[in-house]
C-alpha cells in the first residue's frame, strides 16, 4: 500500500487526477477501523492532513466556507455560534480523542447514512464543495451529495474541499439516540434548524434510510403553520397538535431497516420523539429570544 501525503490542494488535486483509485484520508476514524479490520486493502491512501488550505474556515455575507479538514473539536470551540446544530452534533461524536481528529469532509466522504454531521447540514442547506484537476471546482447541495449507503455524487479524481452554508439565522437544534451515551453509532438522529427571516424551516434525519433525509413534507407543514398563524411575529406557543402533527411526518419520511442498533418500526417512532422534542427546544429559544 502506497502512501502518498501532499503538502497543498493542488498537489493533491494532481495525485488524485493520477491515482484516483487512491483513498483519502483526513483524521482516519473510519478508513483506519476499515484497514484494521482488514475490511478495505486499497492500492493507494492519500493523506491530507498536512493540507493547509483544507483546514481553513471563512466568513463572508453572512455565510460560512468551513474546510473539509476542520475537525469536529474546532467546530465546537470555533463555529457554535454561527452553525449551532453542527456544533451540537459535534460534541455527540465519539470521544474527545476522535473530536479531535475526525473532519466534517471525513464525515462527509464516508457517505455513511449514519454520519452525525449529515443532519444538521441537510437542516441547514449546505453545499459542498468539490474539485478536481480536470472539472475545477463545484458545488452540489448537501441533499443530492449522497447517492446510496456509503456512496456520494464525487467522481473519481475529486476531492471534497469545503462545506458552504449560512451563519445560523434562527435557532438550531440536534438530537440522536444511541444504545448508549457517548462513542456510539446513532441508531436515529435528526437535526432542525429555522430561520424566521426567511419563513424557513429545515430538517435532516440520520440513520433511519439508505442516506441521509429530508423531512420535506415536514418542513412544509410548519411552515405553513407559523406563517398562517402568525407565529413568527408573535413568537406565541406552538400547539400541541402542531407539534404532533410535524413528528407524525417527520417520522413517515424514514426510510429505515432493522439491524443490529434498532429495528425499524423503533427508528420510525423514535424519529417522531426526537421531532418534537427539538422543535419544542428551538421554538422555546426562539420564543424567550435565546437564538
Amino acid at each position: 500500500m502506497e502512501f502518498l501525503q501532499p503538502r497543498s490542494l493542488h498537489d493533491a488535486l494532481a495525485v488524485k487526477a493520477d491515482r484516483p483509485e487512491a483513498v483519502p484520508i483526513a483524521g482516519g476514524t473510519d478508513v483506519m477501523v476499515e484497514l484494521n479490520f482488514d475490511r478495505r486493502r486499497p492500492e493507494a491512501v492519500l493523506d491530507l492532513s498536512r493540507v493547509g488550505e483544507l483546514a481553513a474556515w471563512d466568513r463572508q455575507n453572512g455565510h460560512l466556507r468551513v474546510g473539509a479538514g476542520i475537525t469536529y473539536t474546532r467546530v465546537v470551540a470555533e463555529l457554535a455560534g454561527d452553525l449551532p446544530g453542527l456544533a451540537i452534533a459535534a460534541r455527540t461524536v465519539g470521544s474527545p480523542q476522535i473530536r479531535n481528529r475526525g473532519t466534517v469532509g471525513g464525515n462527509l466522504g464516508s457517505a455513511s447514512p449514519a454520519g452525525d454531521c449529515h443532519p444538521p447540514l441537510l437542516a441547514m442547506g449546505a453545499e459542498v464543495e468539490v474539485a478536481s484537476v480536470a472539472s475545477g471546482s463545484r458545488r452540489i447541495p448537501v441533499d443530492e451529495f449522497f447517492t446510496g449507503p456509503k456512496q456520494s455524487a464525487l467522481a473519481p479524481d475529486e476531492l471534497i474541499c469545503a462545506v458552504h452554508l449560512p451563519a445560523a439565522a434562527g435557532p438550531q437544534q440536534f438530537a440522536k439516540i444511541g444504545t448508549r451515551n457517548a462513542m456510539v453509532i446513532a441508531v436515529c438522529s435528526f437535526g432542525l434548524a429555522l430561520d424566521p427571516g426567511r419563513g424557513r424551516v429545515g430538517t435532516g434525519i440520520g440513520s433511519a434510510g439508505p442516506t441521509p433525509l429530508r423531512a420535506r413534507d415536514a418542513e412544509s407543514f410548519l411552515q405553513g403553520v407559523l406563517e398562517s398563524e402568525g407565529l413568527w411575529a408573535s413568537r406565541a406557543p406552538l400547539g400541541d397538535a402542531a407539534a404532533a402533527r410535524f413528528g407524525v411526518l417527520v417520522a413517515a419520511a424514514a426510510r429505515p431497516i432493522d439491524d443490529v442498533r434498532g429495528t425499524a418500526a423503533y427508528r420510525v417512532h423514535a424519529l417522531g420523539v426526537l421531532a418534537r422534542r427539538t422543535l419544542g427546544w428551538a421554538w422555546d429559544q426562539y420564543r424567550t429570544g435565546r437564538s
